[in-house]
C-alpha cells in the first residue's frame, strides 16, 4: 500500500500573467475541442526548449493561452508531496477568474496524478530527461483538456445534471447520523467486490459549521480511506476532500495565520485540499475515486444562520445553489469520455434537521427546493423518534421532494413497525444497527455489520433513479399518445417537442431535456400557464400548507344554505377589495367561464327587472330577444352561452362552435399601443369619419393616457355620439330585440390578441349603457388581481360595474375557483316568494374550501407590503417592472408593429402579413424556441408574444426578459431581413 497527502492553501498565487498581446515564436499550439461560443484553453509547448541540456527533468511549468493572456503555472508538479497554489488575483478577465479558483477547487488531484505518471514513468524507463520532459507535455495536454472542460463546465448553464444518481440527504434532527449514512453509502458504491469496474462517489457538504474540529467531509474521507484498506478494495481509491470556501475565522484556523478583515462578507476561498491513493488488489487497474467536498465552512458549531451571522459571512441561497450545481456539473460531466462513462454516484449532505435554517436564513427545505434532488431521510429509533420522523417526512412532501427511502439507527423500540404502517408500504424503512458506545476501533466493525443494509438501501437509490429517468423519457411518447391537448394542433407537435415538466417552483418551470444523459433546466413561465401565476417561492410553499390544512379539515362540504370559515373569509375579502364600494353579493363557480355565464343571468334579469319585461308571473313575452353589447376582439371563455356573448372570430367558427350565432352587437374599439418608442391611438374606420384631427393622436406618456381630463376632450365626445348611434337601433321602445348587458374586457383583450382598448373609450361606453339602464359586466378573470397593475381594473378605467367576474390568479393559481360580484340591486331582482325566481344555477364544488383558503391567502399576500415588495407606497397600485428604456428599444425594433405594456404583462405584435398574420399563424416559433433555450417559456397568440410575470416578481427578473427577448428580436429581424434577398 502507497499513500500520499498534500496540503493547499490560495494565500500565496502562482499564477503568472502577462497582460501584453502574445508573440511566440517556435511554439505549435495544441488546442482542446470545446463547444463553440466558449472560451478555450490552448496548450503552448516550445519547439526547442532555450536551456535544453539544463532542464530538470522533474520540474513541469505547462503554459497556456487564453483570451490573449499568457499564463504559466510556474512549479506546478515537483516531486515532493506538495502541488502549488493557482489563484487568480486581479484578473480583469471574470472566466479567468472562474477558470483559477477551479483550478484550485478541481484540479489538484488532476494535477497530482499527472505528477504521479510522470514520475513512474521516468522511473520505469529510466531514461533521460528529454522523455520526462515528453511525458510532461503530454499530461500537460491532458490538463489542457481538464481546464476546458471545467471552463465549459463553468459556462454551462443547463442546470441539474441527471447523469448520474444524485440524492438529499436528510435528517429529522441534527446529530442522527447522516454523515454515517453518507459513508455507509460511499462504502457500499467503491468497495463492493460485485463491481467489475472502477466507479466514483461524489460527496458534497455544502453547508458545514464547527470547521475544522468537525467536517463531515474529512470523516467521509477517512473513514473510506480505512474501509478500503481493511476490505481490500479490487481497485485502486483515489479519494481527496476539498474545502472550498470558509468564513474568516474557520480559514485562521485552518492556516494558523491572520486573514484581515475587510468589512464586508467575509468569505474566503480557501482551498484546503487533502488526497490519498491507495493500490488494490489490481494495482494496474484504473482508480475509483472518492471525492468530497465542503462548499462553505463556519468555525462555530451553531446553526448556519448564527454562524454566518457572528463571522459576518452570510452566503445567500442563491450562491450556495449555484456552486452546487457546479460542483454538480464539474465531478459528474467534466472529466471527458472517461469520466463520463464511470458509473458515479452523489450525495448532498445537509446540516442539521429539516427545518434547520441554511446561512442566509431560509430554512434548508426551502433553500434546496429548486433543484428538487431526490431524498434519502435519516430518521429517529429513539423515544419520540416516530414524531419526529414523520413530522420531518410531511415537511419533505409539503414542499413536493420525493422521498425515497427512511433510514435510522435501531434503538431498540421497533419505531419502524409503526413507521410503515403510516407510510403504507410507499417508502421503504431501513435500520440500521445500534452505533457502539465503544469507539475505539473507529466503528469499522458496525460498518462492516451495516454493509447489507446500506446495499439494500443503495439499490433501492439505484432503482428510484433508474425508474425517474425511464419515466421522464417516456412521458412525451406517452403524453401524445393519450392526450388530447386543448387549443393545440396535435399534427404540429412532434414528439420531440412535447415539454416535459418536472415542477414548479416559484415562477419557474423545473424542465427535463433529453440531451447529453439528461438533465433539468429552469425555464421562467413567461406566460404564468394561462395568465393563473403570481405566487414566488414562498407563497407557493404557504399556499401548499394552507391548502393541506383545509383539504383535512374540510375537505368539500356544499355550499347551499351553509356557511364555513374559508368562504365566509373568501367573500368577505373580495368585498372589501376589488368589489369596494359597489358589490355588496358574492357568488362561487368554477372557472371563468362558467362566472361569465352566470353574470349574463345576472344582467339578463336585472335588466328585464328594471325594464318591466317580465310578467306578473316572472315569465316573458316571447317575443323579446335579449343581447350583449361586446367589442370585438374580446373572449369570454369557451361555454356556449359565454361564446355566443362575443364577435366571430377564430374561436367561434363551424369548424369549433356549429351552435354560434353572435348574439350581440359589437363595436370595433380604438386601441392604444406602443411603436417607435411612442404611444399611438388606433382609431376604427367607424370613428374616424374622415376628420383629419383623429389622424396621427400620439401620447406623452402611458400616464397620459388614463388620464381623467380626457373626459373632456372632443374625443370623449366623438365617443359618445358613436355609441348613442349605435344603441339607437336598440331603444328598446316596443322592438323585438334589446341590448342587455354590456360586456367587456377592462382595458386588455387578452385572448383576442393582447389589444390595450382606449379606457376613455370603455369610460364612455360606461356611462352610456348607464344611462340607459344596461347592467354592465366587467369580465376580470384575466385582468383581476394586480394582473394590471392594480387590484382591479376598474381602477384604471376610474368606474364601477354592475357585475364582475374574477378567476386565475384570485387562487394563486392553485386550483380553480371563480366569484361573479354583484350589487345589491341585481341581487333583489332575484328576491321573491318562489324558489322558481332564485338563481337556478350552481356548481357541485361551488364555493369549496380549499379553493377559498388558496383565495384568502393570495389576496392578502398580493396586497400586503410586507409580502409583495412591488406594492406602492399607496397600497393602490405595483411600482412599475418593466424597464421603460428597455421597452422603447423592444418597440423600435423594425420587426415589431407594436407593444403593449401595463401591470404584470409586456405584449407585442411581430409585423407579419396573410398566414403569418393572426391566431393560426407559425410565424414566431423559432423567435419562441431561441427563447426558451434562453431559460424562458412563453406561448404565442399567432404573432403575438408576451411576457408575463406576477405581482411579486422583482422589476430586476423583469429585465433580465426583456433583455432576452430584445436580443432574440434583433436576431430575429436580422434572420428576416436576410431572407428577404
Amino acid at each position: 500500500m502507497t499513500a500520499s497527502s498534500s496540503f493547499v492553501n490560495n494565500i500565496n498565487s502562482n499564477v503568472a500573467l502577462a497582460s501584453q498581446p502574445i508573440v511566440m515564436p517556435n511554439v505549435q499550439p495544441d488546442v482542446s475541442t470545446v463547444p463553440p461560443k466558449v472560451p478555450a484553453i490552448h496548450l503552448v509547448v516550445p519547439v526547442s526548449h532555450p536551456n535544453e541540456s539544463d532542464a530538470h527533468p522533474d520540474v513541469w511549468q505547462p503554459t497556456f493561452v487564453f483570451d490573449n493572456r499568457l499564463i504559466t503555472i510556474h512549479d506546478s508538479l515537483v516531486l515532493h508531496d506538495s502541488i502549488a497554489v493557482a489563484v487568480a488575483k486581479g484578473f480583469d478577465n471574470i472566466q479567468l477568474k472562474k477558470l483559477a479558483l477551479s483550478y484550485v477547487e478541481y484540479l489538484g488531484p488532476k494535477v497530482l496524478k499527472m505528477k504521479k505518471n510522470t514520475e513512474r514513468s521516468s522511473d520505469s524507463t529510466k531514461s533521460s530527461g528529454s522523455m520526462s520532459r515528453g511525458v510532461a507535455r503530454l499530461s500537460a495536454q491532458a490538463l489542457a483538456f481538464a481546464l476546458n472542460t471545467l471552463l465549459h463546465a463553468c459556462h454551462d448553464a443547463r442546470g441539474t445534471p441527471l447523469s448520474h444518481p444524485t440524492f438529499l440527504v436528510w435528517a429529522s434532527n441534527t446529530s442522527l447520523g447522516k454523515t454515517l449514512v453518507s459513508a455507509g453509502l460511499a462504502a457500499s458504491s467503491l468497495l463492493s467486490t460485485s463491481h467489475s469496474r472502477p466507479r466514483k462517489f461524489l460527496y458534497l457538504k455544502p453547508v458545514q459549521t464547527g470547521f475544522p474540529s468537525d467536517s463531515d467531509s474529512s470523516f467521509v474521507y477517512r473513514k473510506l480511506s480505512r474501509l478500503s484498506l481493511r476490505r481490500h478494495s479490487l481497485f485502486p481509491l483515489f479519494s481527496s476532500n476539498h474545502v472550498l470556501r470558509a468564513s474568516v475565522p474557520a480559514a485562521n484556523a485552518v492556516l494558523g495565520q491572520g486573514i484581515a478583515e475587510n468589512g464586508e462578507c467575509e468569505i474566503r476561498h480557501l482551498g484546503w485540499y487533502e488526497e490519498r491513493v491507495l493500490e488494490g488488489e489490481r494495482a494496474s487497474a484504473a482508480a475509483s475515486e472518492l471525492v468530497c467536498k465542503t462548499l462553505y465552512a463556519w468555525k462555530d458549531a451553531v446553526s448556519p444562520h448564527l454562524a454566518a451571522q457572528r463571522e459576518n459571512a452570510v452566503v445567500e441561497d442563491a450562491a450556495v445553489l449555484r456552486e452546487l450545481l457546479r460542483c454538480l456539473r464539474v465531478e459528474l460531466e467534466g472529466g471527458g469520455d472517461e469520466k463520463k462513462e464511470m458509473d458515479a454516484f452523489c450525495v448532498v449532505e445537509t446540516a442539521g434537521g429539516i427545518a434547520s435554517p441554511g446561512p442566509s436564513g431560509s430554512l434548508q427545505c426551502d433553500l434546496y427546493r429548486p433543484l428538487r434532488l431526490p431524498a434519502i431521510l435519516v430518521g429517529d429509533g429513539r423515544l419520540g423518534g416516530i414524531s419526529g420522523t414523520i413530522s420531518a417526512y410531511e415537511s419533505l412532501k409539503l414542499r413536493g421532494y420525493d422521498v425515497v427511502a427512511v433510514v435510522f439507527e435501531d434503538h431498540g423500540l421497533v419505531n419502524e413497525v409503526p413507521l410503515l404502517s403510516y407510510l403504507r408500504n410507499r417508502v421503504p424503512v431501513h435500520v440500521l444497527p445500534p452505533i457502539p458506545e465503544d469507539l475505539s476501533n473507529d466503528l469499522m466493525e458496525w460498518f462492516d455489520d451495516s454493509c447489507g443494509v446500506f446495499d439494500s438501501l443503495k439499490e433501492k437509490m439505484l432503482s428510484a433513479y433508474s425508474e425517474r429517468i425511464k419515466r421522464l423519457h417516456d412521458m412525451p411518447k406517452k403524453a401524445g399518445e393519450i392526450f388530447w391537448w386543448p387549443f393545440t394542433q396535435h399534427k404540429l407537435v412532434p414528439e420531440g417537442a412535447v415539454t416535459v415538466i418536472d415542477s414548479r417552483y416559484g415562477e419557474n418551470f423545473a424542465i427535463f431535456k433529453d440531451q447529453n444523459n439528461g438533465f433539468i433546466t429552469q425555464q421562467f413561465d413567461a406566460c404564468a400557464s394561462w395568465w393563473t401565476q403570481g405566487p414566488d417561492a414562498t407563497l407557493q410553499t404557504e399556499l401548499a400548507r394552507d391548502l393541506g390544512y383545509a383539504a383535512a379539515r374540510f375537505g368539500h362540504v356544499m355550499f347551499p344554505e351553509n356557511v364555513y370559515e374559508p368562504v365566509l373569509k373568501c367573500a368577505e375579502l373580495l368585498l372589501e377589495g376589488v368589489g369596494k364600494g359597489w358589490a355588496t353579493r358574492a357568488y362561487f363557480s368554477d372557472n371563468g367561464s362558467t362566472a361569465i355565464e352566470i353574470a349574463l343571468k345576472m344582467a339578463f334579469r336585472k335588466f328585464s327587472f328594471d325594464h318591466g319585461i317580465l310578467s306578473e308571473d316572472n315569465t316573458a313575452g316571447r317575443s323579446v330577444e335579449l343581447m350583449v353589447l361586446a367589442l370585438r376582439g374580446s373572449y369570454h371563455g369557451d361555454t356556449l352561452g359565454a361564446m355566443e356573448a362575443q364577435a366571430p372570430s377564430a374561436y367561434t367558427g363551424f369548424l369549433q362552435q356549429p351552435w354560434y350565432t353572435g348574439r350581440g352587437l359589437f363595436l370595433d374599439p380604438p386601441t392604444v399601443y406602443m411603436c417607435n418608442g411612442v404611444w399611438n391611438l388606433s382609431l376604427p374606420e367607424g370613428l374616424c369619419f374622415g376628420n383629419p384631427k383623429l389622424e396621427n393622436i400620439a401620447f406623452s406618456s402611458r400616464n397620459e393616457i388614463f388620464h381623467r381630463i380626457r373626459d373632456n376632450s372632443d374625443l370623449a365626445e366623438i365617443y359618445s355620439s358613436y355609441i348613442s348611434q349605435q344603441l339607437s337601433q336598440y331603444s328598446g321602445s316596443g322592438g323585438f330585440k334589446h341590448i342587455g348587458a354590456l360586456i367587456l374586457e377592462p382595458v386588455i383583450l387578452a385572448a383576442g390578441g393582447m389589444h390595450m382598448v382606449d379606457p376613455l373609450f370603455q369610460r364612455v361606453l360606461v356611462n352610456e349603457c348607464r344611462s340607459k339602464r344596461i347592467p354592465v359586466i366587467f369580465d376580470e378573470v384575466f385582468t383581476g388581481f394586480w394582473r394590471l397593475g392594480t387590484e382591479t381594473a376598474a381602477d384604471l378605467l376610474c368606474c364601477v360595474p354592475d357585475i364582475a367576474c374574477f378567476g386565475k390568479l384570485m387562487t394563486g393559481g392553485t386550483i380553480p375557483l371563480s366569484a361573479t360580484l354583484a350589487t345589491n340591486a341585481v341581487f333583489t331582482s332575484f328576491i321573491g316568494d318562489s324558489k322558481l325566481k332564485a338563481l337556478l344555477h350552481g356548481h357541485s364544488y361551488s364555493g369549496h374550501a380549499i379553493g377559498c383558503t388558496a383565495a384568502v391567502k393570495s389576496i392578502e399576500w398580493f396586497k400586503d407590503p410586507q409580502t409583495n415588495l412591488n406594492i406602492a407606497s399607496e397600497g393602490r397600485s405595483l411600482r412599475e417592472l418593466w424597464d421603460e428604456d428597455l421597452v422603447r428599444q423592444i418597440s423600435s425594433i423594425p420587426v415589431v408593429q407594436r407593444v403593449v405594456v401595463l401591470g404584470t404583462l409586456c405584449a407585442l405584435e411581430l409585423r407579419a402579413e396573410g398566414r403569418n398574420a393572426g391566431y393560426g399563424s407559425l410565424y414566431a416559433s423559432s423567435l419562441l424556441q431561441k427563447l426558451r433555450e434562453d431559460g424562458v417559456y412563453t406561448r404565442p397568440l399567432g404573432n403575438v408574444i408576451y411576457l408575463m410575470c406576477g405581482p411579486c416578481t422583482s422589476p430586476e427578473l423583469c429585465s433580465q426578459l426583456l433583455v432576452k427577448l430584445h436580443t432574440r428580436l434583433e436576431e430575429f429581424c436580422q434572420i428576416k431581413e436576410f431572407t428577404k434577398f
